[in-house]
């Protein structure tokens, strides 16, 4: 149990500090979060709804209790990097770079699965 708690726990904060990283310039309205988003074809109102959405998301992952809100968090995250990647992917084409975001996705899913297994011991 220990171990498992332990390895939930770096996952998800390491997990949750990226997306949180990732959303801060989208809430500030940071210039190049601007011209970057802007680059890939979104308008400037939905640069501050993904950073307050992915922000949430964040809180939603790290308070304890309420499994499914932290089911339907994780769900919009990944959606986020999906759509992110794909973005990316679509605009400027497949860019080694682009690999990076596989780490966002591998902390994602360390978080989720661990999360399931806590959950699952504690029952």
């Amino acid at each position: 149990m220990k171990k498992t708690n332990l390895l939930y726990w770096i996952f998800t904060a390491l997990f949750s500090a990226a997306m949180l990283f990732s959303a801060i310039p989208d809430i500030m309205m940071v210039p190049e979060a601007i011209t970057f988003m802007n680059h890939l074809g979104y308008p400037s109102y939905f640069i501050l709804f993904i950073g307050v959405a992915k922000t949430l998301g964040v809180v939603a992952i790290l308070i304890p209790g309420f499994p499914r809100i932290r089911e339907w968090a994780y769900a919009g995250l990944f959606y986020d990097l999906i759509g992110a990647t794909y973005s990316v992917i679509a605009v400027e084409g497949l860019q080694p770079q682009t690999s990076f975001i596989l780490v966002f996705f591998g902390l994602g899913l360390g978080s989720y699965l661990y999360n399931r297994k806590v959950n699952a011991e504690s029952h």
